[in-house]
């Protein structure tokens, strides 16, 4: 069983950046693909980023990239979403998952590119507000 803690959140202007951090234990995290997701207000749950085991491969959806970056280190059992530029849009709840079934590729028709339902271990959250 796995347990996943994001951290990092918080109120930031826009144009401000902040740097979420997703840390599972219970298990090594060295054959998972780990996702980030988001849920804004009054909208569905969909896929942010995600990373292969090992790191040599990202994705990202259309509108963060460039201005997100997701990076992990499997020694400490983290996966990080660098977000820069943040604009109000941004604003959601931020979650992490990951299981040992789903790739990372393809990501747009894949589990980490929609609303992740199929993926087994998920952190609480954690909240991103953009406002000035």
């Amino acid at each position: 069983q796995l347990q996943i803690e994001e951290s990092g959140g918080g109120l930031v202007q826009p144009g401000g950046s902040l740097r979420l951090s997703c840390v599972v234990s219970g298990n090594t995290v060295d054959f998972y693909a780990i996702g980030w997701f988001r849920q804004a207000p009054g909208k569905e749950r969909e896929g942010v980023s995600c990373i292969n085991p090992s790191g040599s491969s990202t994705n990202y959806a259309d509108d963060v990239r460039g201005r997100f970056r997701i990076s992990r280190d499997n020694a400490k059992n983290t996966v990080w979403l660098q977000m820069n530029n943040l604009q109000p849009e941004d604003t959601a709840v931020y979650y992490c998952a990951t299981d040992s079934y789903h790739p990372c590729d393809p990501f747009h028709n894949g589990p980490f590119g929609g609303s992740g339902s199929d993926i087994n271990y998920w952190g609480k959250g954690t909240l991103v507000t953009v406002s000035s």
